[in-house]
């Protein structure tokens, strides 16, 4: 029987946290922390499977592959270690239930679409951006990144003002 939630993390102290993991990722690896380069590294390794001429041969893929593949990016680590402790912090928290957030006026199957075409554009974006918003907001704007700093305003100011459309939806 699962027991009530616990509380959150207090948010000061996870953010104190997360600026200590930043450090030392820049001391151990010699680089800020990010995922999207790691869902590159894995779209390398799908392709590689597939067809390891073409992998070998496209200059995109081919720099994520080395002598391990592109498994040995510690980015895909990294990113496999944010969804195991996730899943960690959910069960220890009692959290950990199936569910789709929705407001009283959206089905679940437009909520999975629109929560996938999101997804979608974030990814896409990250790509355009040379980095996702992990790599942007942590690692540019601790570097204090001029283009860092310019693109978390804009994905703010933007899910804000969307927030600010899609409002009805969710009350």
């Amino acid at each position: 029987m699962q027991g009530s939630p616990r509380p959150y993390a207090n948010p000061y102290l996870a953010g104190f946290g997360l600026g200590l993991v930043l450090l030392a990722a820049f001391v151990l690896m010699g680089r800020g922390l990010g995922a999207s380069a790691a869902f590159s590294a894995l779209a390398a390794v799908i392709v590689e499977w597939i067809s390891p001429g073409h992998a070998a041969a496209n200059p995109f893929f081919s720099r994520y592959l080395g002598p391990g593949g592109g498994l040995e990016e510690w980015l895909v680590w990294e990113v496999a270690g944010v969804f195991v402790g996730g899943l960690v912090s959910g069960l220890l928290g009692n959290r950990v239930r199936p569910a789709v957030e929705r407001g009283p006026r959206v089905g679940v199957p437009v909520r999975l679409v629109l929560a996938f075409l999101g997804g979608l554009f974030m990814g896409v974006g990250a790509k355009i951006a040379g980095g996702c918003t992990s790599g942007q907001a942590l690692t540019g704007g601790a570097l204090l990144n001029v283009g860092s700093w310019v693109t978390m305003i804009c994905i703010f100011g933007g899910a804000y003002a969307l927030a600010w459309l899609l409002r009805k939806e969710w009350t």
